[in-house]
């Protein structure tokens, strides 16, 4: 039996050739001219949560959704929350406030227009709200963001913010602004806290450990957010020459990661981030970050 509590199922549209691990064959003047896979990609996914019943958030890159405004539209129209992950998919830490600000400004606007609703929530490009870019929650909040899922409560290369709160909270940005923060998920192993909420983590690991560690976090009373992007489930995308660690942070496992979402979805109860938060007491003490 499926545990009551509706986690959060979320799904960052971007295409193979965005990410971070790939940033050394593929730079951001080359994207236009790369094979082009996320339709076809999240169109499976979309099939996927249809045959289930299932609703998800889907944090969609600006740059996907002004060459893809009618993949927007059809994630809409299927009852998904549409949330925004940004336009050009860089590290926030790397960028000037003012070109963080501005593309957050464009990457909100354009999904309004294609959905005419109003876009509240946010996650950053490979969690890059850090301790380095914490201005970051500043400019969400000016620009009309109400929830985020960026911070990663770990210890990590490229991402992370250890210390701060495991479970949805109120976030104090520095300014005094607040926000609904629901932080990728972890799952304690003693003193440890082993990332578990999806992606790579999920290819990675045997997927009895991440149905023990996410129904770990479920007995303890609490929802996880999981999150895998589109590329995720193509055995097929083209094999970009990258160094060794990055190969296998993109490319392991890509076989195994379709039948073990099923799997997922078939053990646990799932929803759109909005769903499960409003199943959370979240108290109205903010946490300074």
């Amino acid at each position: 039996m499926k545990p009551s509590i509706t986690n959060a199922l979320t799904v960052d549209v971007e295409d193979y050739f965005q990410v971070a691990a790939l940033a050394e064959a593929v730079s951001r003047d080359d994207w236009a001219s790369m094979e082009y896979r996320v339709d076809n990609n999240t169109d499976r996914l979309l099939a996927l949560f249809d045959d289930r019943n299932v609703r998800a958030t889907f944090f969609t890159l600006g740059w996907v959704a002004e060459r893809s405004p009618a993949l927007v539209r059809r994630i809409r129209a299927a009852g998904h929350e549409i949330a925004s992950h940004g336009y050009s998919h860089q590290l926030i830490y790397n960028q000037a406030p003012e070109v963080f600000r501005e593309e957050t400004r464009k990457s909100k606007q354009i999904l309004e227009d294609i959905i005419g609703e109003s876009v509240t929530g946010y996650r950053a490009a490979s969690y890059s709200i850090t301790a380095r870019s914490r201005w970051a929650l500043d400019i969400l909040c000016e620009e009309g963001f109400t929830w985020d899922s960026s911070i990663f409560p770990v210890h990590h290369d490229r991402y992370g913010m250890p210390g701060t709160p495991y479970g949805p909270y109120l976030l104090e940005a520095p300014n005094g602004g607040t926000l609904t923060e629901f932080p990728l998920s972890t799952c304690p192993i003693g003193k440890y806290r082993l990332p578990i909420a999806g992606g790579g983590y999920f290819r990675l690991y045997p997927y009895w450990l991440s149905r023990w560690g996410l129904g770990r976090i479920n007995r303890a009373g609490q929802p996880f957010i999981f999150y895998l992007h589109p590329w995720e489930i193509d055995t097929e995308q083209p094999r970009l020459k990258v160094k060794a660690l990055s190969r296998f942070r993109h490319y392991n496992n890509l076989d195994k990661c379709m039948s073990r979402l099923e799997g997922l979805l078939g053990d646990f109860r799932f929803g759109s981030v909005s769903d499960a938060l409003s199943g959370v007491h979240i108290s109205p003490k903010a946490v300074a970050v």
